[in-house]
């Protein structure tokens, strides 16, 4: 492999890993809403990794098996030491001729012929994780998450996952892969704050993936979550940092912009426009900014934005190498957009 150094790394609390500061979130490889043709998601991974991009992470969800097995496939023999894979537990798979036969599923373009079975039971963890490393192709994952868990994604059936979790042994089951050896550090990947809130008093957790609310629109995480973090050595990665779309495309451009996967409530586009107004007037691309702004607090140790193909690679490395200077991040508390409290006194800022 002809790769360029890795990029900078940070610490994953005290796991030992480190994860690049730049991940490449691997949901696009499962068609999350528009077909990715195989060549095209292999040659991601490999200029991702020429990049020196050292962070994957997928699930099985994605795709119902497909990120995971296009992600294997591409990494397999690609590992010069560095390499830090997560994947995700929660969902087993099934097999089911019927789903997926050419339409959309779950926000995915003709996965595979799976079904969804919850189980986040110590069988059900066990049973994911044997699966996840056949379908990798892999002879290791370093990190699990509990994917979906809170009542923001599962509802109601929230409450019977959670017992599978805490009295049903799935958190039990995830220690005991730690302590085997057999993964390096587990923890929650979800999009919201309260149920890791909850975990963390549940469970010793590691690190976590929380999408969608650590960003330039929203940054309640500082509230009770970043210091109960930074207080047990939890490490956070930040992903969906364009809240689904938003921060990404803005509001002037053709279609309906997305925010937490629906369109744009007209709050939440009024506002991303008073952020558009500043970055241009610094000369700052708008996803730039979003890009970054995770990465200025000292809890986080990576940002994972979805990268599909080698185009939307190198935009997403622009943007992650774009200077953007203290002061911009000033004029946006001034106006009231971000909050003065995300930038602690150690806190990096990016330049």
């Amino acid at each position: 492999m002809n790769a360029s150094p890795p990029l900078p790394v940070r610490a994953l609390g005290d796991t030992g890993l480190h994860v690049t500061e730049l991940g490449f979130g691997a949901a696009s490889l499962g068609n999350a809403h528009r077909a990715v043709a195989d060549d095209a998601a292999r040659d991601a991974v490999s200029a991702a990794l020429a990049a020196g991009i050292r962070y994957f992470d997928t699930a099985p969800f994605y795709g119902r098996g497909l990120s995971e097995r296009r992600l294997g496939d591409a990494l397999r023999g690609q590992d010069d030491g560095a390499l830090v894979l997560s994947t995700k537990v929660g969902r087993l798979l099934v097999p089911d001729a019927a789903s997926g036969r050419g339409g959309e599923v779950d926000g995915f373009v003709s996965p595979m012929p799976f079904r969804v079975a919850y189980d986040y039971s110590r069988d059900g963890i066990f049973r994911s994780f044997e699966a996840s490393l056949h379908r990798l192709g892999l002879d290791r994952i370093d990190m699990l998450f509990v994917h979906d868990i809170g009542r923001w994604s599962r509802g109601e059936a929230h409450d019977a996952g959670w017992a599978q979790l805490t009295r049903g042994g799935g958190f039990d089951a995830l220690v005991s892969l730690r302590e085997q050896g057999a993964i390096r550090a587990f923890g929650l990947g979800v999009n919201e704050v309260e149920v890791c809130l909850e975990a963390i008093e549940a469970a010793p957790l590691d690190v976590l993936l929380l999408a969608n609310r650590y960003t330039l629109l929203e940054q309640t995480p500082l509230d009770a979550l970043f210091p109960a973090c930074a207080a047990r050595g939890i490490a956070v990665i930040a992903g969906a940092p364009y809240n689904s779309g938003i921060l990404a495309s803005g509001t002037q451009g053709p279609g309906t912009p997305f925010y937490d996967y629906a369109p744009a409530p007209a709050d939440i586009v009024a506002r991303v426009r008073r952020i558009e107004a500043v970055a241009e007037a610094w000369g700052i691309p708008l996803a730039a900014a979003a890009l970054q702004f995770p990465l200025t607090h000292p809890c986080v140790a990576s940002v994972l934005p979805g990268i599909a193909n080698p185009r939307r690679l190198a935009q997403t490395l622009d943007l992650y190498r774009t200077p953007i200077p203290p002061a911009f991040w000033q004029t946006l508390i001034a106006e009231g957009l971000i909050r003065a409290d995300a930038f602690a006194e150690d806190a990096r800022t990016i330049a």
